[in-house]
């Protein structure tokens, strides 16, 4: 039987963020310690267990068929393979940092000085879209104590709360990239892994719309209905019911998480009252 090969970071929260996303997709995945691969139980797709700078390298040689892996991975290995979703999760950036009591005021800061990173491709476009010259210093691990040993006068690293500059005596200073994690896909899939894969974000794509949404439950006098519905478009229109109470309605609908707030306070302007918010736990367009 054809099933689809993927590879996941093997640990850490890229893996987890990963694994509960098709736990929400309704695959059956058990990972036992120390295992490299795991088969679903009712999907047909095999999991591989690998470092997350080595996914690209085997989506591209077919090993894998599909991967999640960071994008400031993704470009970093200039690998020839297909960005096929963003997937909204482990966000984070890369980031340029100096010591804490250096004054810097812009990235021409690092004119002919040196820089501790292990994203050499992804820092030097950067420098060199800012026409600056600086001496890369690649290294694998550990770059956040290049300054203080001397080997550097900053780093380009990945950020995600800034704690771990802040322990190091750092602070951030530019902004290279922002990241999240990605699908990933091999371009010569045959079209019986491409129709798996169809079939697979689908799912996502529910699961990521529904994350994304918030269902909405409200009474409205009847004479707000027109300005209320206007503010709520929802999947095609509102639903609304009339109550108990004469005069009034109950509205139905969805609102997108990043204009939540916004539209909330709106609606109360408009009249509405009792609001209920409800998770959604998968949509289907």
């Amino acid at each position: 039987m054809t099933a689809l090969k993927i590879a996941i970071q093997k640990s850490g929260r890229l893996s987890e963020d990963s694994l509960k996303l098709f736990k929400e997709c309704g695959i059956k995945v058990t990972n036992g310690a120390r295992k490299l691969k795991a088969t679903a139980s009712n999907f047909p797709i095999e999991f591989l267990y690998l470092r997350d700078d080595d996914i690209p390298g085997y989506v591209t040689d077919g090993v894998a068929d599909i991967g999640i892996v960071g994008q400031n991975v993704l470009v970093e290995s200039a690998k020839a393979i297909d960005e096929v979703k963003k997937l909204g999760f482990s966000k984070c950036r890369l980031s340029l940092a100096v010591a804490k009591d250096t004054e810097y005021n812009d990235v021409s800061f690092f004119e002919g000085k040196s820089i501790a990173t292990s994203y050499p491709n992804l820092l030097n476009h950067f420098l060199t879209e800012h026409k600056v010259s600086a001496d890369i210093h690649e290294i694998s691990g550990s770059v956040e104590i290049a300054p203080g040993i001397g080997l550097a006068e900053g780093i380009c690293d990945i950020v995600s709360s800034g704690s771990t500059l802040l322990s190091n005596g750092l602070k951030e200073v530019d902004i290279v990239m922002k990241s999240q994690a990605v699908l990933v896909a091999n371009r010569l899939l045959s079209k019986k892994k491409q129709k798996l894969l169809d079939e697979l974000l689908f799912r996502i794509d529910a699961v990521l719309e529904g994350r994304n949404s918030k269902y909405v439950l409200l009474n409205a006098p009847n004479e707000s209905i027109d300005k209320i519905v206007n503010l709520l478009p929802g999947m095609r229109s509102p639903t609304v019911l009339p109550l108990a109470s004469q005069g009034w309605s109950s509205i139905h609908s969805v609102i997108n998480e990043d204009v939540f707030w916004d539209k909330i306070e709106q609606l109360k302007a408009s009249g509405a009252e009792g609001i209920l918010v409800v998770p959604i736990e998968k949509m289907i367009n």
